[in-house]
C-alpha cells in the first residue's frame, strides 16, 4: 500500500505564480505578431519600394527619395529578427516538454536565420551609403555609383532568399511540436510543415530556375503567410488547449 506521504510526492507539483502555458502562448503571439509587422513594413513597403532590379539608376534614385524610409526599414528588420529570436524562446518554454530536442532545434533555426537577416542589412545600409555620397566614390562617376549601389541592394536581396531557408526551416519543428502537442490543432502542425516545404521550394526555384520561379512566387507563397498567420492568431485567441489543473504545472527545472 502506497503512503500518504508517497501519495503527496507524486502529486503535480503547482504553482499558480509560475507563467501558464496560456499566458506563454499569448506572450509568444504578441511577439510573433510584432516579428510580422516590422517584418512586413520593411520587406512588403520599403524595399519593395526602392529595388528596382537591373536598373541601377532608379534604384539609386529610389534610395535617395526614399533615404529616411530606408533607414527606418533597416531597423525594423533588425528588430524582427530580434523578436523573431525571442519568439522561438517563448515557444521553446511552451514546448520543451513534448521534445526537448525538437524544440532546441526549433531555437537554433531561428537564431541562425535571424543571425543572417540582421548582417545582410549591412548590404541594403551601405547601398543608402553609396546613393547618398555619403561614401566618396567620385572616381566611378555616376553611373559607377549608382552600379555599386544596385550590386548592394541585389546581394540584400540574394541574402534575404538565403534567409528564406531559414524561415522555412524553423516551421519544421514547430510544426511537429504542435502536432504532438495535443495543445494546438493537428492540422495547425500539418500546414505549418507545409508552409515550411513552401519556403523550400520557392528559395530553390528562385536560384536554380529564375524564371519559373517569378512565375510561382505569389502561388507558392501563399501557404506560409497561412500557416504563420493562423498560428499567431490561434496563439492570441486561443492560446492552447489545456485542462484548468494543467495550467499552473511547475517545468522540472522551476521546482524546488
Amino acid at each position: 500500500m502506497i503512503s500518504t506521504k508517497t501519495r503527496a510526492t507524486t502529486r503535480p507539483v503547482i504553482d499558480r505564480t509560475y507563467p501558464t502555458p496560456k499566458r506563454l502562448a499569448r506572450i509568444a503571439g504578441v511577439l510573433y505578431l510584432l516579428m510580422g509587422v516590422f517584418s512586413g513594413f520593411a520587406l512588403l513597403f520599403v524595399y519593395a519600394k526602392v529595388y528596382v532590379p537591373g536598373d541601377a539608376a532608379q534604384t539609386a534614385g529610389n534610395l535617395v527619395a526614399n533615404s529616411g524610409l530606408v533607414r527606418m526599414g533597416v531597423v525594423a528588420d533588425l528588430v524582427q529578427a530580434a523578436f523573431w529570436i525571442f519568439t522561438a524562446l517563448t515557444l521553446y518554454q511552451l514546448l520543451k516538454h513534448v521534445s526537448k530536442s525538437a524544440a532546441s532545434a526549433m531555437v537554433v533555426l531561428a537564431g541562425m536565420g535571424a543571425g543572417i537577416v540582421m548582417v545582410n542589412e549591412v548590404f541594403g545600409f551601405e547601398a543608402l551609403r553609396v546613393a547618398t555620397g555619403a561614401v566618396n566614390l567620385a572616381s566611378l562617376g555616376s553611373a559607377g555609383s549608382n552600379a555599386l549601389a544596385l550590386l548592394l541592394v541585389d546581394a540584400q536581396h540574394y541574402g534575404l532568399l538565403i534567409a528564406q531557408i531559414f524561415f522555412g526551416l524553423w516551421l519544421v519543428p514547430l510544426g511537429i511540436l504542435a502536432y504532438k502537442s495535443g495543445w494546438f490543432p493537428k492540422a495547425l502542425g500539418v500546414v505549418l510543415i507545409l508552409g515550411a516545404v513552401c519556403y523550400i521550394v520557392d528559395m530553390l526555384a528562385a536560384f536554380l530556375v529564375p524564371d519559373f520561379g517569378k512565375a510561382i512566387h505569389a502561388f507558392i507563397s501563399t501557404p506560409p503567410a497561412i500557416a504563420e498567420i493562423s498560428m499567431v492568431v490561434y496563439l492570441l485567441v486561443i492560446g492552447v488547449k489545456t485542462s484548468t489543473a494543467a495550467e499552473h504545472l511547475v517545468p522540472e527545472e522551476g521546482r524546488a
